[in-house]
């Protein structure tokens, strides 16, 4: 029984530290997304001015 339980903690240990790489990555994603978008935005306005 102990040995199912210790399976069990690392499975959701694994299991938890996936997701948070996968949700980190996608943080990391959006960010550079919205740093190109607002880098193209800002130089639009400055080449106006």
């Amino acid at each position: 029984m102990g040995v199912v339980v210790v399976l069990v903690l690392l499975a959701i240990l694994f299991g938890g530290l996936g997701l948070l790489v996968e949700g980190l990555k996608w943080v990391l994603i959006i960010a550079l997304v919205l740093l190109i978008a607002g880098a193209v935005t800002g130089s639009r306005v400055r080449s106006r001015f």
